[in-house]
C-alpha cells in the first residue's frame, strides 16, 4: 500500500465521492483504510460506567484503499504514487504528476 497515517486522501467511489480526509489509521491486511470524515457510521451506545456519556456516537468505519487516492501536499492534486530512490538509497514516494517528494 502506498497510502500511509496523516496523509490526505481523496475518495473516488461511493457515497462519500470527492470528499477529502486525513487517514486516521491504515490495515494493510484487510487492505482497508480509515479516513476522518468519510463513512461514518452511528452507533446507539449505552453508558456503562458513571460519567460515561450514551447516545448516539458517530465513528468512522473502515474503506477499502482501492477507493481512496493521495492528495499532492505540493500541487493539491490528487495522484498516482511513484518511488524513486534518494543518494543514501532510501526509498521514498514521489507524486507522478509535479514530481515532488511526498
Amino acid at each position: 500500500m502506498n497510502i500511509k497515517t496523516n496523509d490526505t486522501v481523496v475518495v473516488l467511489s461511493g457515497r462519500d465521492k470527492g470528499k477529502r480526509g486525513k487517514i486516521l489509521s491504515v490495515d494493510p491486511s484487510a487492505l482497508k483504510v480509515v479516513v476522518e470524515g468519510v463513512s461514518v457510521a452511528k452507533r446507539h451506545t449505552k453508558p456503562r460506567k458513571q460519567g460515561d456519556p450514551g447516545g448516539i456516537i458517530k465513528k468512522e468505519t473502515p474503506i477499502y484503499s482501492a477507493k481512496v487516492q493521495l492528495v499532492c501536499p505540493k500541487c493539491d492534486k490528487p495522484t498516482r504514487v511513484g518511488h524513486a530512490f534518494d543518494s543514501e538509497n532510501k526509498k521514498s514516494r514521489v507524486c507522478k504528476k509535479c514530481g515532488a517528494r511526498i
